[in-house]
């Protein structure tokens, strides 16, 4: 069986998040191409904070370079994913690394000019989205560059599903204590309207310390950590998915929504072209508010439009066609 190391930070690791669950998909479906995924971080300089100056940003991932190299040696891995540009120097010791992005130099991410410098050396890529493919060309002239989306649980979308559950008044957010995903934004709807129930889903425990600093409105409900098994059953239940982010690489819980029928209001910013289906609509600041009411208030409590679009474009099925073919040719290389 070949192997292939995944390196990312510890913290990408142990959080119930985008890079986790991408990471588990990814193991799953190499072993059903006859790839082990080996999962590999560095263990020191990581901070449960990734906003602490010293860690977690890429120039921390330079001093753990040893213990990474360490890993992979043992581990007699030649080809290697990396999603974190801090690792784009691995080519220097391996010349099989490919990245693939959890983040973006984007002037609207923490941490855009640290990045930058790192994605100067990037010569090979996989990523989730066209946008972000002709990003990779446009600025750093990378063309190198397979789109594969991150796939969904079939599985939890079909068991999930279930309309009569839907709850009329309820909306889902799910992100991160962090600005460029604006809670803030989401707090102030819920002080707007009393009328609705606003869930709030957050992929780490660190996220309930954190989130003391607000002041909660009563309708709005915090979960923290939870299980995709829980995230795709409380999708269920809510009318209305709501994305207010200013940048993302992909967005997996908006094909998550779509795939579970969601009524989808999303940023109109370019990096959410993908997410194209009939009943999803791009706001902003100005006319968020109002869209998520719209959207609320629908004759239709959910849309199988959104549902079919997701299961044609961003199911766990297209993500392993995809691998296959990146497997096939990047492993003989």
């Amino acid at each position: 069986m070949n192997k292939v190391g995944l390196v990312m930070r510890k913290i990408q690791f142990t959080e119930r998040q985008g890079p986790r669950v991408f990471a588990d998909r990814l193991q799953a479906i190499g072993r059903e191409l006859g790839v082990d995924i080996v999962f590999i971080s560095p263990e020191r300089h990581v901070s449960g904070y990734d906003w602490l100056p010293g860690y977690e940003h890429e120039k921390g991932d330079l001093v753990n370079y040893d213990i990474v190299l360490d890993q992979i040696y043992a581990n007699g891995i030649e080809h290697v994913i990396y999603t974190v540009s801090g690792f784009t120097y691995l080519k220097m010791f391996l010349k099989n690394s490919v990245l693939f992005p959890h983040s973006f130099p984007d002037p609207a991410l923490t941490g855009y000019d640290m990045m930058k410098p790192f994605y100067q050396m990037v010569d090979k890529a996989v990523v989730q989205t066209e946008f972000l493919k002709g990003e990779l060309a446009r600025n750093f002239g990378v063309t190198d560059v397979d789109v594969i989306p991150i796939g969904f649980s079939e599985d939890l979308a079909e068991r999930h599903f279930d309309p009569s559950q839907i709850v009329n008044n309820r909306i889902l957010w799910i992100g991160r204590d962090e600005e460029n995903r604006r809670p803030d934004l989401v707090l102030e709807y819920a002080r707007q309207n009393p009328d609705k129930e606003v869930y709030m889903v957050f992929g780490g425990e660190r996220y309930r310390e954190s989130m003391k600093k607000y002041d909660i409105p009563l309708n709005v409900r915090l979960q923290f950590a939870l299980s995709q098994d829980d995230i795709f059953k409380l999708m269920n239940t809510a009318k209305v998915y709501w994305n207010c982010s200013k940048f993302d690489t992909f967005a997996m819980p908006l094909t998550e929504a779509l795939a579970m029928g969601k009524i989808v209001v999303k940023p109109e910013h370019p990096c959410y072209g993908h997410i194209s289906a009939r009943h999803s609509f791009s706001g902003n600041e100005k006319n968020w508010f109002e869209l998520v009411n719209m959207a609320a208030a629908s004759p239709s409590s959910y849309s199988w439009d959104n549902r079919s679009y997701a299961f044609e474009s961003f199911s766990s099925r297209i993500m392993k066609e995809g691998y296959r073919e990146f497997f096939d040719k990047w492993l003989r290389e």
